[in-house]
């Protein structure tokens, strides 16, 4: 990893993280302790249906049933994010009473920890 500057960690370099997650002879770090370590890690995750842009003018006027339109047509898939970062794409379904997202497309790993860089 990289030094401390400050008192603060660079981010860690994208080559770096991938090859400690996939290194099979590091013995300490992935294949004696594995990931468990991590599980218990908190991760904020969003989904998004779409954007809009809006005048303050409008913002102050909304109300109960006002509408804004979205930027995605309704057949479009949902994404989903976890701390910010695209990592899947899904539709929406109901759970019970609750709303959900079924995947239909996640970012594949490497994708993902290039990105973290």
């Amino acid at each position: 990893m990289q030094a401390a500057q400050n008192g603060y960690f660079n981010r860690p370099d994208p080559d770096e993280l991938r090859e400690l997650l996939t290194d099979t002879n590091n013995q300490t770090s992935v294949g004696q302790r594995g990931l468990e370590f991590l599980y218990d890690i908190p991760l904020q995750v969003s989904v998004e249906i779409g954007r809009s842009r809006i005048l303050l003018k409008d913002l102050l006027q909304m109300g109960e049933g006002y509408v804004i339109e979205l930027d995605k047509l309704a057949n479009e898939p949902l994404d989903l994010y976890v701390n910010s970062r695209l990592i899947a794409r899904g539709e929406a379904v109901m759970v019970g009473d609750k709303f959900g997202i079924r995947l239909t497309d996640v970012v594949n790993a490497s994708d993902r920890i290039a990105k973290l860089g």
